[in-house]
């Protein structure tokens, strides 16, 4: 067995290599050759080449792939350009617009790993006769009593779970993740050991195809009725001011509103896209105590039990992880998340994930949320939330 968990040696084992022309991804390619590992680089070239292709930090782009293209002649591999421009503008640029013109605030990283890179890309490495794909992602697979797990990297500052709770139970048979068990910093100077290229190069943007990190300009291109002006109204329908578009707002938020003589500080509480019209509110208006999923993606072979289950569970992304039961639906999988204390600002569009100390269990897209139990008594709801 080698060190990838395969039933071969190194030399007889050809690996695909997910190479973004980054540090993490570069040095992923490296220390799998310098094991002897059969390694093929493959670039994804997700948009056309234009302004928004040589953003500084964008991931890639045609600098990135130029990048990639040299650290693959170092090492003396072969490597590939794909071209996946479609797929990427279908499944994550215009997605990411649909779900900012619904209210939503989106996570095209999630998207983009869900489909163009863990669908598309495994594909095609199947397709090279590989025994795996392996990335630069900082998180961790272990093989657990029912199989492959995923869990939180060792790096808690540069975990990705978060971003790849979509990853199937099929995927991730396939998915090799080395960099998982060491800091960012170990990654660097590897890089700078072995004479790569990118060592110094900065991190990515979550948003690589935004230029100049105005998301609104992309939204407004796609769906210019994302930015018809509206009106801003508070919990009983007063009107309090305009705004310019709900692409402007998400939910939790408080600048920008230019609402003066409030007796309270206000904050949106909901959009309403069919309307155009942002609800504002108190503080008090954002708590929330049962949190609908949808989408959902489970990796735990157990099921539910109807009374729930006792998790972990991040609702943005820089959140720290927060105690809550979570409830089955009809399927595999939860249908909802009911935290142990009130949560404030959470926003549809963005994901549920779910864990049992390190290991992620699953998640799902947040649908909808609200305040059943009000603040102080959501665990008397826990076992009907979801009715």
């Amino acid at each position: 067995m080698n060190s990838l968990g395969i039933d071969k040696a190194p030399g007889a084992t050809r690996v695909v290599v997910a190479m973004s022309g980054g540090v993490d991804s570069s040095v992923t390619a490296a220390l799998l050759r310098r094991e002897g590992y059969d390694v093929v680089g493959a670039t994804l070239q997700l948009y056309d080449h234009g302004a928004a292709v040589h953003k500084s930090g964008a991931c890639c782009a045609g600098q990135d792939i130029y990048d990639a293209r040299r650290v693959a002649d170092r090492l003396d591999m072969p490597h590939y350009v794909l071209g996946y421009e479609d797929r990427f503008r279908r499944d994550v640029i215009e997605d990411f617009a649909d779900s900012y013109a619904r209210g939503e605030t989106p996570i095209p990283c999630v998207r983009c790993n869900q489909t163009v890179k863990f669908r598309d890309l495994l594909e095609t490495a199947r397709d090279l006769d590989a025994d795996c794909l392996a990335t630069g992602h900082y998180i961790r697979r272990e093989l657990g009593p029912d199989g492959p797990e995923l869990h939180r990297a060792v790096d808690e500052t540069r975990d990705q779970s978060y971003f790849l709770f979509a990853t199937t139970r099929e995927q991730l048979a396939f998915l090799r993740f080395p960099l998982g068990g060491q800091p960012k910093a170990a990654t660097r100077e590897l890089a700078g050991e072995l004479g790569l290229n990118v060592a110094s190069k900065p991190d990515s943007q979550d948003i690589c195809f935004v230029p100049q990190g105005d998301y609104t300009e992309v939204v407004a291109k796609l769906r210019p009725g994302a930015l018809e002006p509206g009106e801003i109204v508070d919990l009983a329908g007063n009107v309090l001011g305009t705004h310019q578009g709900i692409i402007h707002f998400t939910v939790g938020q408080r600048r920008g509103l230019n609402l003066g003589g409030t007796a309270e500080r206000m904050y949106v509480v909901r959009l309403e896209p069919e309307t155009r019209r942002v609800v504002v509110g108190p503080r008090r208006a954002l708590a929330c105590d049962v949190i609908h999923l949808r989408g959902v993606n489970w990796l735990d072979t157990r099921p539910l039990p109807a009374a729930g289950r006792r998790v972990s569970v991040k609702l943005r992304s820089a959140m720290a992880p927060v105690s809550a039961t979570v409830l089955p639906g009809q399927g595999d999988g939860p249908a909802c998340v009911v935290p142990d204390a009130p949560q404030y600002g959470i926003s549809p569009g963005q994901a549920a994930v779910c864990y049992d100390g390190t290991r992620v269990l699953g998640g799902g897209w947040i649908a909808a949320t609200e305040a059943r139990a009000g603040t102080d008594a959501a665990a008397d709801f826990r076992h009907q939330a979801c009715a």
